[in-house]
């Protein structure tokens, strides 16, 4: 049974920063299945649909929407299977409730099945 459990949320003014963070737990075939899943991270505001914001591949490789791009970094700690997202020069529009998760497969073109409980951001 896997499980995605956030952290790190709360309240800031713009142009502040916050960490995120995503701990998994649980297993699909081994002890370090998570260096090897595609993971992402998720946000939906009041409202509005819910929208990728970025994604780390089991290469390391990186995608970020538009609109965070410069701003957020997404990274992982294998050992600890832990997903990041480091968001600096907040804007009132990143106010959303934030999600992680994974699709389970090293194609990050696969939908997205897990999903965590979410932490929410409010900026001000």
């Amino acid at each position: 049974h896997v499980q995605l459990v956030e952290s790190g949320g709360g309240s800031v003014q713009a142009g502040g920063s916050l960490r995120l963070s995503c701990v998994a737990s649980g297993s699909v075939t081994g002890t370090k299945d998570y260096e090897y899943y595609c993971m992402g991270w998720f946000r939906q505001a009041p409202g509005k649909e819910r929208e990728g914001v970025a994604v780390l591949d089991s290469d390391g490789i990186t995608k970020y929407s538009d609109s965070v791009k410069g701003r957020f970094t997404i990274s992982k700690d294998g050992g600890k299977n832990t997903l990041y997202l480091q968001m600096n020069s907040l804007k009132p529009e990143d106010t959303a409730m934030y999600y992680c998760a994974t699709n389970l497969h090293f194609d990050c073109s696969i939908a997205f099945n897990i999903w965590g409980q979410g932490t929410q951001v409010t900026v001000s």
